[in-house]
Order: C-alpha cells, then sequence, then structure tokens
C-alpha cells in the first residue's frame, strides 16, 4: 500500500488526474492519424484479413437479442464497479476516502474513454474494416492501461472481451439483415415464377379444351378431312402434354429445370452459371437474366428438365464448388470452368441429357467484327497518309 502522506498524496493527485490523460490525449491523437486509413475504403481489404464468423445465429432477431444480452452483461460490470481493476488501496492526505475519490474520478475517466472508442468503433465498423475495428478497440485498451500504470488502474480483461463481443455481433448483424434481404428477394422471384406457372398451368388447360372441342365438332360435322381431324388431334395431344407437365411442375415443389449458361461478351470463355427454374418455360428465365443488367445476351449448353431439380443443381454445384467466382454469395451461381468439363459432369449425373458447346453469341461477334473494321480502317488511313507534305 503506498504511504499516506499529505505531500505525496497531493503529487499522487495532480499527476495520475492530470498527466496521465494529458498523457493519453497525446496517445490518442497519434492514434487518431495512425488509424486514418481505417476509414479510408480504398484501404487493401487483404491487408485486413479475412473475418471467420463468431457465432452461428439463423435469424437477425438472434443476433439483436445477443447484442441486448452482451449490453446488458457490460451495464452490470459497470454497476458492479468491476469493469476496472485497481488492487492498490490509494490514500491521499492521509485519507482513504479521498484516495477512493481519486479512483473513482480516474475510474469514470477510464469508462468514458474507452467507451467512447468502443462506440466509434462499433458504429464504423462495416465488412471492409471490421478487423481494424477490433484491433482499434484492442489498442485502446491497452493505451488507456499505459496512461494509469502509474495509478494501476486497469480495464478488466473480460469487459474489454464484451466490447469485441458486441462489436463481432453487430457486425454479423448487419451482414445477416444483408442476407435476409436477399434471400427475401429470392423469395418473392421464386413467388413470382409459381403463380406464372399456375397461370400457365390453368391457360395450357384452357388450350387443351379448346382443341378438345375443335376436334369434335370436326367430327361430328360431315364430309370433315381426315387430314384436318388428324392435324387437330395432334394439336390435341401437344396441347395434354404441355397441360399435363404444367401440373406437374404446378404441384411438384421438386420438379424444374437445371440450365447451364455462358455469356462470353459479359463475362469471358470459361465462366458458365449452373442455376434452376421451375418456369413452364425455361427460356424466359434465361432472357431475363440476359436483360440490361449484362451488355450481351446469354447461350444456353443445356436445359435439364428433372423431378429431382434442386439435387441436380446441387451436385453439379459441389462438382465445381471450388471454382465458384463468388466465394460470398452463394447465390451467385457462376463457376469459372471449361464447357467440356460441365458436359461431363452433366454426361455423369444426367445422362439423357442434351449438352451444345456451341456458343452464338451474335451480338459480341458482331461486336468484335465492328471494333476490327474500325482498327482496319485506321491502318488503312494511316498507309494512305503521305509522310511528308
Amino acid at each position: 500500500m503506498p504511504p499516506a502522506g499529505s505531500s505525496r498524496g497531493k503529487v499522487a493527485h495532480g499527476s495520475i488526474l492530470n498527466d496521465s490523460f494529458g498523457d493519453y490525449r497525446v496517445k490518442s491523437q497519434w492514434q487518431s492519424t495512425a488509424q486514418v486509413a481505417i476509414y479510408d475504403e480504398r484501404l487493401s481489404f487483404a491487408e485486413l484479413g479475412v473475418y471467420e464468423p463468431h457465432f452461428d445465429f439463423s435469424d437477425s432477431e438472434a443476433y439483436k437479442a445477443a447484442i441486448t444480452a452482451v449490453r446488458e452483461r457490460q451495464k452490470d460490470m459497470v454497476s458492479s464497479k468491476t469493469a476496472t481493476i485497481c488492487p492498490a488501496d490509494w490514500t491521499v492526505d492521509g485519507s482513504k476516502s479521498k484516495g477512493q475519490a481519486m479512483v473513482n474520478r480516474q475510474t469514470r475517466l477510464t469508462m468514458r474513454a474507452f467507451n467512447n472508442e468502443c462506440e466509434a468503433a462499433i458504429a464504423n465498423t462495416r465488412w471492409n474494416n471490421v478487423n481494424a475495428m477490433e484491433k482499434r478497440i484492442q489498442t485502446a485498451a491497452k493505451q488507456i492501461n499505459s496512461a494509469n500504470e502509474s495509478m494501476r488502474l486497469t480495464i478488466n480483461d473480460t469487459y474489454v472481451a464484451l466490447k469485441l463481443e458486441e462489436l463481432y455481433l453487430t457486425h454479423e448483424y448487419r451482414e445477416r439483415l444483408k442476407a435476409e434481404k436477399e434471400e427475401r428477394a429470392e423469395m418473392a422471384r421464386a413467388e413470382r415464377d409459381e403463380k406464372k406457372l399456375l397461370a400457365e398451368a390453368e391457360a395450357a388447360e384452357r388450350e387443351e379444351l379448346r382443341f378438345q372441342q375443335l376436334l369434335e365438332k370436326a367430327r361430328s360435322e360431315a364430309g370433315v378431312d381426315e387430314a384436318k381431324i388428324a392435324e387437330l388431334q395432334a394439336a390435341l395431344d401437344e396441347a395434354h402434354a404441355k397441360t399435363e407437365r404444367a401440373r406437374a411442375m404446378a404441384e411438384m415443389t421438386k420438379s424444374g429445370y437445371v440450365y447451364v449458361i455462358s455469356n462470353i461478351g459479359s463475362f469471358g470463355e470459361d465462366v458458365v452459371k449452373i442455376g434452376l427454374t421451375r418456369r413452364l418455360d425455361p427460356d424466359d428465365r434465361v432472357r431475363e437474366l440476359g436483360d440490361a443488367s449484362v451488355p450481351f445476351s446469354f447461350d444456353t449448353h443445356a436445359m435439364i428438365y428433372s423431378e429431382e431439380a434442386p439435387a441436380l443443381e446441387a451436385a453439379l454445384h459441389r462438382e465445381f464448388a471450388d471454382r465458384r467466382v463468388n466465394d460470398a454469395n452463394l447465390r451467385k451461381e457462376f463457376f469459372r470452368v471449361s464447357l467440356d468439363e460441365v458436359e461431363a459432369a452433366v454426361e455423369r449425373l444426367a445422362p439423357d441429357a442434351s449438352f451444345f458447346k456451341d456458343r452464338q453469341a451474335q451480338e459480341w461477334h458482331e461486336t468484335l467484327a465492328r471494333r476490327n473494321q474500325v482498327l482496319t480502317d485506321m491502318i488503312k488511313a494511316s498507309d494512305e497518309f503521305p509522310a511528308e507534305l
């Protein structure tokens, strides 16, 4: 225990309260300058490292509840005065009560400084700086403890860990919110497809009924050409098959088409998309993907109908899992793989399916031709231009 004494007590009181936090302010200013890069979005994400999730909650509400719980634990530590540790029994002017008042004032300053640093870090955390914000909290604790070293006052490691837990939870909560937004968009698209499928099934039934009525009328009339009856029968059979397919797809949630498409003009040679659609006309989905969001249309290499479409799609995805273009979002179903390899996988997993390796890519080839023509014209013009006037 530090000895009591008015002169020493006053010196300790003045130096600890003023000098130490004056020291911290200088360090804090240096720290703020050194950490400017934390807020600089141009900072390479690779330099910050890859964030590994600490939790595995299923939805955003679970994260929100966990954030509330960790904040309550922080409040409990502050209320019980265990957020900081000061083993020294200080006296000021020979008075233990004055010494305790000094410790309390320093503790309040310590908590205010540390909590402000943590709040700023947590509020500003994003996908590309979460590791830097983690380091910021740890550095703040270290520097504040260093500023309080003469007083032997430190921030409890458990309290620092709770602040880091809040940082991780907040970051993962925001990422979960983004994922849920994407899931809702995907569910809305699936719902639209489902409604369209039901409407197509109803339309197919009406078409079948129309041909049925036309055929019955033709048969009932005298002198109708047999060729006409055969033509109507063929149309009826085709309409019936379409109705059956539409009914099956509307009733069976696992039936659908697995497609393999590419877009050489937009993504290059060896990039394919392997997806699933439940639309009665699966080409509608391909045309939709090739809308204004990409500069060129997609080429279709396989359109495989399956009553277990999700399982077939998942099997193809597993084949090329190590060559996903986007490892962060598995809903982006693009793979960097050659058509030969995809064809081989399709032959194994869906032997009866057809596969076409030809790429029409009409707009892309027309674009290349126009560029080559411009280049040829420029070269020709330069050759015709005299070297001297």
